[in-house]
């Protein structure tokens, strides 16, 4: 039937032109509503068109509904009947995927890749006459397919390595490249646009030089990391050539990436991390506050845009844009409070909370009595930048809530009301605002929302906050780690002192396994929310810690003796007695670890269509 529509088509085609055969006007006739590939590469401004609808696929970055936090140990996704708890109860399958964002989805990113092919195809014969925006071009188009492909080596292994741009009718099958081969691949593509994009310039938004750099340092990373060496990858079943290496030393891919990210940290610099003292608490917070808002709130530090070495920023002009208010995201509708009318989306989990540090250093334990009793005083001040927790300050409340909350305080605990019963928080789930969106965790996202009570968080306010694709402390963080595993401890503790005292933490003295540690943890509360934590949990293998659950707490307020409860409640240490239970949390997903979850299964439909494809381990 088909086949009978195109010879119809054709058919009326050719009568058409018989019929008109006269005219030269029409055969002379251009569409109006599609350019040519002629006229496309002739012009510059068409050409760099193109090269923007390449940058398209990057998406929101993380700046989606649903993050890849809910399905690490950073998050917990709100919402039942996403398709999440198909991953992390490993039930995913290949003819039964789980949620998958765009982003990093193997059709999505290929589909990506041919279209950066044909920027690589024909740039270097297009047409028009500049030659420094031919060169931008070209390295920007080799830097996204090696993003592209980066996207897809951390999700699935070694994988076909396609570099033209195929047309109907060839053979499309084409088997899996070998792990070393695909980073080979990656690199030298970053070498490439390295030097096409030096001196080319640095819009925001778009690749530079030192995002090539440092794409570079995060990609031979990975590579030297234990779940791609075959050794140690070996024993949860990938340690062959498509998801490990098969030869050369750990140490020598160790030395590799170290210098990758070193040459990062020589060509650049961050954010205040010349400092030789830790800074205050409340500069520490404030410090974070300001990363993570990327320069753009008023309530931050402008200066702390120089941390983003890529973007994702604001524009239509590279990405692609929703129908929200003002063209653009907004993150605080998603993921906060329900007592503001928010929707509560990726709520931090209790392991994340505990992972922070207290001030001094130490390790928050529950087992001690005085952090078990106040487990939110005297914390790493990047934990109060991140996370809403019960009694936080936060904006003020919608005029609709505001008479039930006056204080502007997140109250997701459960209160005494002083004749024997409880006041529900106005941001838990038994709230009378919106009590199908509060957290089931009793936490909510603080980081990348705007803390300016000027912008509340409703649809009248859109994201302006860039997303952090790579910054800068990344690079900091992927050089002390491989300077730890190259043994060079001083030169490990010094960079990760760096950050610790631009937080206000007490410089390390760890050695070993201890250091090894630490700079992981560091790496866990640095980077939170920024997609890292689901890969760097898989390359260093530990999958048991991924697959512990959810934990959440209670807080509940009972009244001091003789003392009056507040009306509206306000949360008071001098009136209330906090009691806080942790407890694990199984109403939408009971999580599991399965070590075929080191990777993303191959979708049932790509192996039908391309049965050279070799499957992940355990699918």
């Amino acid at each position: 039937m088909r086949r009978s529509i195109y010879f119809l088509s054709a058919l009326l085609a050719v009568v058409m032109l018989v019929q008109m055969s006269c005219s030269n006007d029409f055969l002379n006739t251009t569409p109006q509503d599609r350019i040519s590939s002629d006229a496309t590469w002739a012009d510059g401004a068409l050409s760099q068109a193109f090269i923007f609808n390449v940058y398209a696929s990057l998406g929101y970055g993380g700046f989606e509904e649903q993050a890849l936090a809910a399905i690490s140990d950073e998050a917990m996704f709100t919402h039942a009947g996403r398709n999440i708890n198909t991953f992390t109860e490993g039930l995913e399958d290949p003819g039964a995927l789980a949620w998958m964002s765009p982003t990093y989805e193997w059709g999505s990113m290929y589909s990506a890749i041919r279209k950066a092919n044909i920027a690589i195809e024909n740039l270097p014969t297009s047409t028009f006459s500049d030659d420094v925006l031919r060169d931008r071009l070209l390295g920007e188009a080799y830097f996204l397919r090696a993003y592209y492909y980066h996207q897809l080596m951390r999700n699935y292994g070694g994988v076909p390595l396609i570099s033209r741009a195929y047309g109907l009718g060839e053979d499309y099958t084409v088997s899996r490249a070998s792990f070393q081969e695909t980073i080979e691949f990656i690199v030298n593509d970053l070498d490439q646009a390295t030097a096409l994009l030096a001196g080319k310039g640095d819009t925001p938004g778009r690749a530079t030089d030192i995002a090539s750099m440092a794409l570079k340092a995060r990609v031979l990373l990975y590579a030297a990391s234990d779940l791609h060496d075959s050794g140690k990858a070996g024993a949860v079943g990938a340690g062959g050539e498509l998801w490990a290496y098969q030869g050369g030393s750990q140490e020598a891919r160790y030395s590799a990436a170290q210098a990758a990210a070193k040459a990062v940290l020589d060509a650049t610099s961050g954010y205040k991390l010349d400092l030789n003292s830790p800074v205050s608490a409340e500069e520490g917070t404030q410090n974070y506050l300001s990363i993570s808002m990327g320069g753009e709130s008023a309530m931050g530090d402008a200066a702390a845009a120089s941390e983003l070495i890529f973007e994702r920023t604001h524009t239509a002009e590279f990405t692609e844009e929703d129908a929200w208010p003002l063209g653009g995201i907004n993150y605080g509708i998603n993921n906060g409070p329900n007592g503001y009318h928010n929707w509560a989306g990726n709520t931090p989990i209790q392991q994340l909370v505990d992972d922070y540090e207290m001030m001094d250093g130490s390790k928050f334990d529950w087992d001690n009595p005085e952090h078990a009793a106040a487990p939110y005083t005297n914390r790493d001040p990047r934990f109060y930048a991140t996370v809403l927790y019960d009694g936080a300050d936060w904006k003020p409340r919608p005029s609709d809530v505001a008479g039930i909350e006056p204080a502007d305080q997140i109250q997701t605990g459960y209160y005494d009301d002083g004749n024997g019963g409880l006041i529900n928080g106005v941001d838990t789930r038994e709230s009378a605002i919106e009590n199908w969106n509060g957290s089931r965790t009793h936490y909510y996202t603080r980081k990348f929302i705007d803390p300016d009570p000027g912008k509340p968080d409703d649809f009248s306010a859109a994201q302006t906050v860039p997303w952090p694709f790579i910054r800068y402390t990344e690079m900091v963080l992927s050089y002390a780690e491989a300077s730890q595993a190259l043994g060079q401890e001083d030169e490990a503790r010094s960079w990760i002192n760096k950050i610790r005292y631009r937080a206000g933490l007490p410089a390390t003295t760890a050695s070993g396994d201890e250091l090894r540690d630490l700079i992981r943890n560091e790496r866990r509360v640095e980077l939170v929310y920024e997609e890292h934590r689901f890969y760097d949990g898989r390359r260093w293998m530990l999958g048991d810690e991924l697959g512990r659950g959810i934990q959440a707490i209670n807080v509940v307020a009972t009244l001091k003796p003789g003392a009056t409860p507040h009306v509206p409640y306000l949360y008071d240490e001098d009136v209330y007695d906090y009691e806080y239970q942790v407890f694990e949390n199984t109403e939408n997903e009971t999580r599991v670890w399965n070590n075929k979850m080191y990777y993303r299964p191959i979708s049932r439909d790509e192996i039908n269509r391309n049965p050279a494809l070799e499957q992940n381990p355990g699918y």
